[in-house]
């Protein structure tokens, strides 16, 4: 997707080696018509696959997974990482480690939001190593759902979690695929 690459070109920020920030369009301030953008590219990348769901983590996930979910006309169901007092107890639950965090998240959907006559697509911001995207997709396979494929906004394709994903026969659709970063520069795969 040309547009997200050109901005992620213009306001991302490299931090540490393997770190693109893209807060100020993203994942903390949102450009929303560019958000809006991204929900339709999905739709047209999956539209045909007869998605009932799509399901994302808190928090970065939640904003994309509406935009295109306007377009599936679906409901969004989001993996929880928080503790609270109205999280059903009835629950598929993983431990996540988180790599921008470096820590473990126990992540949690209530049952009542996903069963065996749903068809499923993952949405998340990053995929880098693929543990957001495993852990949600061990709990879309514990529901019995079916998984449609994973949409990424953004992959690191220089670290093995897309790979992994693809060598599990998962469609994996990612919009913009960063091949490396030299010199603080972000290098897109062609």
């Amino acid at each position: 997707m040309e547009l997200l690459k050109q901005r992620i070109e213009k306001d991302g920020n490299v931090r540490m080696p393997n770190i693109v920030k893209v807060d100020s369009f993203l994942n903390h301030q949102i450009d929303v018509d560019l958000l809006d953008e991204i929900g339709a590219e999905f739709y047209r990348r999956f539209k045909d696959k007869g998605i009932t769901k799509i399901v994302t983590i808190e928090a970065s996930g939640i904003a994309i997974a509406c935009s295109a979910a306007r377009y599936f006309k679906v409901p969004v169901v989001f993996a929880k990482k928080h503790e609270n007092k109205t999280m059903d107890d009835d629950v598929y639950q993983v431990t996540i480690h988180s790599f921008t965090k470096g820590k473990d998240y126990e992540a949690k959907i209530s049952k009542r939001y996903l069963d065996s006559s749903d068809t499923v697509l993952i949405i998340d911001d990053f995929l880098a190593n693929g543990e957001a995207a495993k852990g949600l997709t061990a709990m879309v396979e514990m529901s019995g759902a079916e998984i449609a494929g994973i949409g990424i906004v953004i992959e690191k394709g220089f670290q093995n979690g897309g790979k992994t994903l693809r060598e599990m026969g998962i469609c994996v659709e990612s919009l913009a695929v960063i091949e490396n970063i030299k010199e603080d520069k972000v290098v897109f795969k062609k």
